[in-house]
């Protein structure tokens, strides 16, 4: 059964905004880290952002930092990606993933536990 299930993506003009939900199943989501990777056509997978279990600590690849916010509601199991400024640079399918190492170090994680159907985001220029 689906356990991470993302949505929010779609078309937008250079300079818009989306915002990405992601919603959980899984039992150890109020105690698990929760981010989002990306892997655009022909490129390896960038890790995006990483929020803590508690919501109160994030990080982010340089890349998105001060463009990109994540957050999470423990009460409805679901993390969201609010995007601003969005360029085609962004273009990718988007992922979000849980897992039960601290947030610090999933920036430098080759995988994760879990992640789910992405969904793709399409920035046109």
């Amino acid at each position: 059964h689906v356990q991470l299930q993302a949505c929010g993506g779609g078309l937008v003009q250079a300079g818009g905004s989306l915002r990405l939900a992601c919603a959980s199943s899984l039992h150890t989501f109020s105690s698990d880290a929760m981010g989002w990777f990306r892997q655009a056509p022909g490129k390896e997978r960038e890790f995006v952002a990483a929020i803590n279990f508690s919501g109160r600590r994030t990080n982010y690849a340089d890349s998105v930092k001060g463009r990109f916010t994540i957050s999470r509601d423990n009460g409805k199991n679901m993390i969201y990606l609010q995007m601003n400024s969005l360029g085609p640079e962004d273009t990718a399918v988007h992922y979000c993933f849980s897992d039960a190492r601290s947030y610090y170090y999933l920036p430098n994680a080759t995988t994760y536990d879990y992640w789910g159907q992405g969904t793709l985001v399409t920035v046109s220029s």
